[in-house]
């Protein structure tokens, strides 16, 4: 289950943000706790990786007159999606290690 998914099967409209939220991972158990949160780092680290990516894009295209405004604006809004995406995910991923107590230790992956 997506961390997305997780939340909103477990916070409804009514409730509020993180207070509401924290005792559901409290009450994990540890094991389960670390997986998630070996889970996030992963996905944390994937999406800041495409973040920069989707960045060093837009700043090329910048860089370059013969790009047309409309490419421009729409990386710059791809880049504003994916920020607010990163943010929402790190914020869960906060909570997670919040619960844990501790970082889990997350070798990097080789991509090659």
């Amino acid at each position: 289950m997506r961390f997305e998914e997780r939340r909103m099967k477990d916070v409804g409209p009514s409730q509020g943000k993180r207070d509401e939220r924290e005792p559901r991972y409290v009450s994990m158990q540890k094991s389960e706790l670390e997986a998630l949160a070996v889970s996030a780092i992963r996905e944390h680290r994937r999406l800041l990786a495409a973040d920069q990516a989707i960045y060093e894009e837009w700043s090329r295209a910048s860089d370059d007159p013969s790009i047309a405004s409309s490419v421009l604006q729409t990386l710059q809004d791809e880049y504003i999606a994916r920020q607010k995406i990163s943010e929402a995910q790190h914020e869960e991923l906060s909570e997670i290690l919040d619960a844990l107590g501790f970082i889990p230790v997350v070798p990097l992956e080789d991509n090659n």
